[in-house]
């Protein structure tokens, strides 16, 4: 379902609302797209975590556009106003806690491109109790994420070009160093195996597996 809500710098912000089934609280869980845009992948992954009893909010960074092709989602991530974007993960998580299902705790996940917003999230927006990126990582060089301190559960491809394994480890050694909870998956698959609508690089096996680990993370770190 559509909603609307405040991005922390006040401007107004959207995104794709999914609820659990009954009337009961259930933690928050922001979701954060791809390099797509908010399309039916993004939204079966918000239904299917609903499923699992989360609340969550996919907030739409691309403001409406989605596309099938590399090339103009590589565009429009390189031309995506990344303190506006931030703004908007900071306002859906602010937005969650306060929601009327929520128990007020609330989580971050997100896949390729929204795996490095859930990184920067957990770093850098309050009120985030938990964050699971999957295969994706932000620039260094401006997000300081050695200043991490909630749990971190990170998904990342063995064969990875863009999201390399030893990069996300790096961030582990600097929480490791401060008693700072992360674990760290590695997968014989490919960037975006957990998209199944992307056959070329979707792998059942794996996916089945991180889908597990994560809502189990989730769900510890959230109760």
């Amino acid at each position: 379902m559509r909603t609307t809500f405040k991005a922390s710098n006040g401007t107004e912000a959207s995104g794709e609302i999914f609820e659990p089934s009954g009337t009961g609280k259930a933690p928050g869980l922001v979701l954060i797209q791809e390099w797509w845009g908010l399309n039916d992948h993004v939204r079966d992954l918000g239904q299917r975590f609903a499923k699992e009893g989360f609340v969550v909010l996919a907030p739409d960074l691309y403001h409406g556009r989605i596309t099938k092709d590399a090339n103009e989602a590589g565009k429009m991530m390189t031309e995506l106003d990344r303190d506006q974007a931030g703004s908007e993960v900071a306002g859906a998580v602010k937005a969650l806690a306060e929601h009327a299902r929520s128990t007020g705790k609330v989580g971050v996940t997100g896949f390729c491109m929204g795996g490095a917003y859930t990184f920067a999230a957990a770093a850098m927006v309050p009120g985030v109790s938990v964050a699971v990126p999957f295969y994706g990582i932000p620039d260094t060089t401006k997000v300081d994420l050695g200043k991490i301190g909630i749990p971190v559960q990170a998904h990342v491809s063995k064969t990875d070009q863009w999201v390399k394994p030893e990069m996300v480890a790096e961030v582990k050694k600097k929480l490791d160093a401060r008693g700072v909870p992360m674990e760290m998956h590695v997968y014989d698959a490919e960037h975006a195996f957990m998209n199944d609508t992307r056959p070329e690089v979707y792998n059942a096996g794996c996916a089945k597996e991180a889908w597990s680990r994560a809502v189990s993370f989730l769900k510890k770190h959230l109760a």
